[in-house]
């Protein structure tokens, strides 16, 4: 989910971002994040990002990829004001912090600096105390445990999240979403535009999608009648199955389906299986020039009012406003 970000959007004045790398850090995260500013520069002909990248160090930082990066600082080298300070590392996190870490990322606070975590950069924050009260996320493979450790962040499935001051990401490519949507604040929505079409994206992916989990991840050890239940609803989108139809297809009475689905769900089949249709219609709407009607019945709506209708309901807009943007 996308909140409101610490800078007026347009604004023209020349913004200083700071990259700390970390041993471990994550390339793609790091380049995802980084090349869209480079970018945007270039396309604006102006100098609207100054970028510096740092390290504890004077060292090499070796990344997860084994191959080493420069950086053009270390932490103790005076760096002047900085607009955005974004933390690269691996994750799971495979050590302790040094506590000049802890120090000087602390010591931006109350500065009007942006504190940002890139994969598990955001662990990075959160071990830092400087994630508390705020929206988050990071790679899907440690959203328990970091749950579990960090109760007083409130965690976030999303691609990425931007809570006022801070911003966290999954990694990977969601880092470049995130940039571009932070582009879009600053300078306008045409020219994050322009970015994207020169990393050949189909689209800037938004805040309030999720990442894609693997289903065995999602149900975690929930029994496997329950992971194959789930597998023929993804699969039978455009004709939706009946719960008894489900349940005679598993070997299993309809009401022990029904409780598989309230125990570790806690939604009934049909409610789960809806859900599942409209967050495909959704993606369809975002990443397609199909016409609403033909989606209507590609995700199982037998017309295009009970469409509209369910996802007003789910959404809070209907499926032509939500294309409409």
């Amino acid at each position: 989910m996308q909140h409101s970000a610490a800078n007026s959007p347009h604004a023209a004045s020349r913004r200083r971002v700071a990259f700390v790398l970390l041993p471990g850090f994550s390339l793609l995260a790091h380049a995802s994040a980084l090349e869209p500013l480079q970018m945007a520069n270039q396309l604006s002909g102006q100098m609207l990002y100054h970028t510096v990248t740092l390290s504890m160090d004077s060292e090499p930082v070796r990344s997860g990829a084994q191959l080493s990066v420069l950086a053009q600082h270390a932490l103790d080298n005076p760096l002047g004001p900085l607009d955005l300070l974004l933390v690269c590392a691996p994750t799971p996190l495979p050590y302790a912090l040094p506590a000049k870490l802890n120090e000087w990322l602390r010591g931006h606070l109350g500065r009007g600096v942006m504190l940002g975590g890139l994969a598990g950069g955001s662990e990075v924050l959160a071990r830092c105390g400087l994630l508390e009260g705020y929206r988050a996320t990071l790679p899907w493979q440690r959203f328990d445990a970091f749950a579990q450790a960090y109760p007083q962040v409130t965690l976030s499935q999303q691609l990425f999240e931007i809570d006022r001051d801070r911003l966290s990401c999954a990694g990977g490519t969601a880092a470049m979403d995130m940039m571009l949507t932070l582009i879009g604040q600053h300078h306008g929505a045409r020219l994050a535009e322009q970015v994207s079409e020169q990393f050949v994206c189909d689209r800037i992916r938004l805040a309030d999608e999720r990442q894609h989990v693997p289903l065995r991840s999602r149900l975690g050890h929930a029994p496997q009648s329950l992971v194959d239940a789930v597998t023929l609803m993804e699969a039978n989108i455009e004709e939706p199955l009946s719960t008894l139809e489900l349940a005679e297809h598993l070997g299993i009475s309809r009401r022990q389906l029904e409780r598989l689905f309230k125990k570790y769900l806690q939604a009934v089949p049909s409610r789960y299986y809806l859900d599942l249709r409209l967050q495909e219609a959704r993606k369809q709407l975002r990443e397609s020039d199909r016409a609403v009607g033909d989606i209507a019945f590609a995700t199982g709506f037998s017309s295009g009012a009970h469409f509209s209708t369910a996802y007003r309901h789910h959404f809070g807009m209907t499926p032509r406003e939500e294309r409409l943007g």
